[in-house]
């Protein structure tokens, strides 16, 4: 139930005098005085509204528009205006406030104001739900792991392509599951009963093509490495998806640019074009480092589930340490460092990196760090004053880290 109100104001008597005007209306009042006692209440899963002074010692109403906009355009904010501050708050209503109400309001106008945007608020926040219990029991919820937006945006990339019904390529560097992701394209498209067929594009023949092309009849055909196909394959293909006749759909996967592969003349460029109609582009493990923790638990958890094993305690210190590596063979190989973790044996990070292609010492050390600060942040479920004793930082060093990594403590809070 959406019934809590942050009200601010740096008047004590006033800010308490309102806030039991909102008990009486059966309420759930947060009384704060000042932007720095309001902001760490103000989180994207907030399930109420924020009634704000605008005129305050510090960083005043504005700041606390702002930064409610920043978290959540959808957090309905409520002016608090003096007579000569009604032109301010229609400029803030520009800038997205949801409304103001000129001081002194009479309970009645305040509870209503304040029911009025509950109601909105508790709107949103069921869309919210919905949205998220929906996404949750999906295909790429549950197979694409990881919780850095580029993982997001992958996500999000593979819905929209699942949704439309033309072919598609799916791109990443060696070892990141182009087919994986393939087939969570199938399992969320309208074809998900039907087959779902893959195919290694080297060495493929006309025949074996048109064999896997009535195969996968209704559903989806994957051709591994496109840029491998032989030259009639693709001419042949090129054919069958151009004649307009019943067939599956097909999507292509590549480790390499298949662009440039077109270019050189290795890819048709009729069917280059036809088949990066829609693409979706699969990031390396070095571009989103803050999905390997994420991604280790869940394919230890896998391993040991299919082995009949107990799931092993996995330490920050090995979690460090896998932060610190580059990760050339991207997933796969995180997979097989994690079912030797599952099995008991040493994970095997002992040798040597390509120095070519090793991050520095400092971006080692970021990583570490960085790596460090969430583990430590999830396991106190976002609250700055433990997390900060946890790691026996003082509290400035403390906020200045996670500036530096562009972390935030509300981004760890459970819902």
């Amino acid at each position: 139930m959406t019934i809590r109100v942050l009200l601010v104001d740096d008047d004590r008597e006033v800010r308490e005098a309102l806030g039991q005007t909102l008990e009486l209306a059966d309420l759930d009042p947060v009384l704060a005085g000042s932007y720095v006692a309001a902001k760490d209440h103000i989180a994207p899963d907030f399930a109420g509204v924020v009634v704000t002074d605008i005129r305050m010692p510090g960083r005043d109403g504005f700041h606390l528009l702002e930064r409610a906009r920043e978290v959540d355009p959808e957090l309905p904010v409520i002016l608090l205006t003096g007579e000569g501050d009604i032109p301010m708050a229609v400029r803030a209503m520009e800038q997205g406030a949801h409304a103001f109400l000129e001081k002194p309001c009479g309970p009645r106008e305040l509870v209503a104001a304040v029911r009025q945007a509950l109601g909105l608020r508790a709107e949103v926040l069921a869309r919210r739900r919905a949205r998220a219990a929906s996404v949750a029991g999906d295909a790429a919820h549950r197979m694409l792991v990881g919780r850095s937006a580029q993982a997001e945006a992958m996500r999000e990339r593979v819905r929209a392509i699942a949704r439309a019904s033309a072919e598609a390529l799916v791109c990443g560097p060696p070892g990141s599951g182009t087919s994986k992701v393939a087939e969570v394209i199938h399992l969320l498209s309208a074809s998900a009963r039907a087959p779902f067929v893959k195919r290694a594009g080297a060495g493929l023949d006309e025949a074996a093509l048109l064999a896997a092309i009535e195969e996968a009849d209704g559903g989806t055909l994957y051709l591994d490495e496109i840029t491998a196909l032989p030259p009639g394959t693709q001419y042949a293909l090129l054919d069958r998806l151009e004649d307009g006749g019943a067939r599956p759909r097909v999507i292509g996967g590549s480790t390499r640019d298949p662009g440039a592969a077109a270019e050189a003349g290795r890819l048709n460029p009729e069917l280059y074009w036809r088949l990066d109609l829609m693409r979706v582009t699969i990031p390396a493990l070095r571009e989103r480092p803050d999905d390997i923790p994420v991604l280790f638990r869940h394919y230890v958890a896998q391993a040991c589930e299919q082995a009949n094993l107990p799931v092993p305690e996995i330490g920050p210190e090995l979690l460090a340490r896998l932060m610190a590596r580059d990760w050339p063979g991207n997933a796969r190989a995180l997979t097989s460092v994690a079912m030797r973790v599952a099995m008991g044996l040493d994970p095997g990070l002992d040798a040597p990196q390509d120095a070519a292609a090793a991050p520095g010492l400092a971006e080692q050390l970021a990583r570490v760090e960085r790596s460090l600060l969430i583990e430590a942040l999830r396991r106190h479920a976002g609250h700055a004053t433990r997390t900060a004793e946890a790691l026996k930082l003082p509290r400035k060093t403390f906020y200045d880290k996670l500036a530096r990594h562009d972390l935030r403590p509300e981004d760890y809070r459970h819902g």
